[in-house]
């Protein structure tokens, strides 16, 4: 559900003419960024917290100047037109959806509307000349409602429609018809109910999350876990070598100069500095903790199997010393891994259990919706804050999922957050697909909420040249599920985990337990020596739901949350799968 993949369909009249776009949107110094962050700033000078919470909307415009709302009406989204148009806006009906701007524009509310699973939309009209086209933004009140959708359609029928210099660039285009796709980061979510005289035109499609680039009344939060002058948030990770390297991040906020690490092998007296990038973070709607920085030390060259003690400072205050253990070249080793977390609490529980029932686990995993709003930084603190005794020791290896791409505004928030290896294909964000070996394991670390296609020759790529024994991958939407099927993940990447053999496949997003028996070009086999293991989890209380068994299924559970502890001794694996009342739900062994 709601992966970010983009559908476009080239209507024969239609011609779109990219990178164009970054003219109009410079061509006068504001911008609608420019004015939310002028009055955001000017409302944390004159505002306390419980002043923010209470805005409404008659606040909220006498905030802006005349010329302000303008921008806001004029500057949010914009293209141009060879011909003489009718603009189609096409927002959902829902209480406070309506663009403030639509009726003082000169748009005309019509009778025609428009379903999907989700909405019901009604059809705002203007008329345009040929020339530019200025949209405005979705609303004060409604950052997280489905954004409107736009179509274009020439005033005489007999004209070839151009579109370009479109505002922002990424814009993608269909034909608005049954079955069409109107929000680039839901292509699940279609139009169920298509008005005649809208059937056939242009669509511009959209981004669910571009309404929050307005959003005032309701958004403002706080984080009950701020940053301080104390280093905190400690997290290990892997960005090269897990035999001689480890990546270490922390936070202070944003007052705090500098922040240094010391390093030394356990039992040693020497501690060697290291050195660590600094990056200003902002969450600009987060009232008591806005800016804080963001801290990365790379340690090099350390000896593998080798125990190290490392000790964070700022403003001359150290925190208490950490270890960790670099792999050792044997081959023995384990790791603990989880289905969707959600900066739950009963997440901090359960990997605190499986931490303590298997202290030998080198790392630990998620594979993705780590929070539930992936910009919104304080589920990120509560994150780390319900882990911060495991993270600091083992390294937290993770990919995102839909949440923390949130609504096709991206996951710059949760890349800015982890250091891992920057070996992503083209077309794929960096660290949000990669790949690292840990002895004799391969794990392919996939973004299953970016292009598929985009990923599917690196897969290749990275199977075929291993020498690994063992191949695992992690992405978060299962493509074999009793919900909801990938069928595009299956076409694309099932068929190279049949050809070089993945052991196992990890992923979560519906929120139970499934064990599949082997798999292998979408059928049953007798071994998994033959075929591959699909297994979904999941880190919080699930939906306690009575599916039927599906027939692909070696065992399914729906009643807890789990941790699963994976364990590899040469030609041997051994998975068990724990919950939250530490009940063996499931295990099974391998051997090559």
């Amino acid at each position: 559900m709601h992966k970010n993949k983009f559908l476009t369909i080239i209507w024969f009249l239609l011609l779109i003419i990219p990178g164009a776009g970054k003219v109009i949107g410079e061509e006068q110094e504001k911008s609608v960024k420019c004015v939310m962050n002028r009055v955001i700033s000017d409302l944390y000078k004159t505002s306390n917290q419980s002043d923010l919470l209470k805005l409404d909307i008659r606040q909220v415009m006498s905030l802006f100047s005349k010329d302000e709302l303008q921008v806001l009406s004029t500057r949010h989204w914009m293209f141009e037109v060879n011909v003489p148009v009718v603009v189609s806006v096409i927002c959902s009906n829902e209480k406070n959806a309506i663009p403030f701007w639509l009726p003082e524009s000169g748009f005309k509310k019509t009778s025609l509307t428009l379903k999907n699973s989700q909405a019901t939309y009604e059809v705002w009209q203007k008329s345009y000349n040929a020339g530019n086209i200025g949209l405005g933004v979705n609303g004060f009140e409604n950052g997280l409602a489905l954004h409107y959708f736009v179509v274009v359609a020439p005033q005489d029928k007999n004209s070839q429609l151009k579109i370009s210099n479109f505002f922002p660039e990424n814009q993608q285009t269909g034909i608005m018809q049954k079955g069409a796709a109107t929000y680039m980061d839901w292509d699940e979510l279609v139009i169920q109910e298509v008005p005649d005289l809208l059937t056939g035109q242009p669509l511009l499609t959209t981004t669910r999350g571009r309404a929050a680039e307005s959003h005032l009344v309701g958004a403002f939060r706080s984080t009950p876990y701020p940053s301080s002058q104390i280093p905190d948030q400690v997290i290990l990770t892997w960005s090269a070598n897990p035999e001689n390297s480890m990546d270490v991040q922390w936070r202070t906020n944003a007052v705090v100069d500098a922040s240094t690490i010391k390093l030394r092998e356990k039992e040693t007296t020497k501690a060697v500095p290291a050195a660590a990038g600094k990056m200003l973070m902002e969450d600009q709607m987060l009232m008591n903790d806005r800016f804080s920085n963001h801290y990365t030390a790379k340690l090099k060259n350390l000896k593998p199997g080798t125990t190290y003690q490392y000790q964070i400072a700022s403003q001359n205050e150290w925190c208490e010393a950490e270890s960790f253990t670099t792999a050792a070249k044997d081959h023995a080793f384990s790791f603990l891994w989880f289905g969707d977390t959600h900066y739950s609490p009963q997440f901090g529980e359960i990997l605190r259990k499986g931490w303590s029932d298997h202290p030998d686990a080198s790392f630990f995993s998620i594979v993705g919706d780590l929070v539930s709003d992936g910009l919104n930084r304080n589920q990120w603190d509560a994150l780390f804050e319900y882990s911060k005794e495991t993270a600091s020791r083992i390294p937290f290896m993770s990919v995102p999922g839909n949440h923390d791409n949130r609504a096709g505004l991206g996951a710059k928030m949760y890349s800015d957050l982890f250091s891992y290896p920057m070996n992503a294909p083209e077309g794929v964000p960096k660290e949000q697909t990669y790949s690292f070996t840990y002895k004799n394991a391969l794990f392919l670390m996939l973004d299953a909420t970016s292009s598929i296609d985009a990923q599917t020759a690196w897969i290749e790529k990275q199977l075929a040249e291993t020498k690994a024994t063992w191949k695992i991958a992690m992405f978060h939407f299962a493509p074999y599920n009793r919900e909801e099927p990938y069928f595009d993940i299956q076409k694309a990447w099932v068929p190279l985990f049949d050809k070089y053999h993945v052991d196992m496949v990890y992923g979560g997003h519906l929120h139970y337990y499934m064990r599949s028996k082997p798999m292998k070009d979408g059928k049953v086999v007798s071994s998994y020596n033959d075929g591959t293991a699909y297994i979904i989890s999941v880190g919080i209380p699930n939906r306690d739901q009575n599916f039927p068994k599906e027939p692909y299924a070696e065992v399914t559970d729906s009643k807890g949350h789990l941790y699963q502890y994976v364990k590899i001794d040469g030609n041997s694996l051994y998975l068990e799968s724990v919950n939250a009342q530490g009940k063996l739900v499931d295990s099974f062994s391998l051997k090559k």
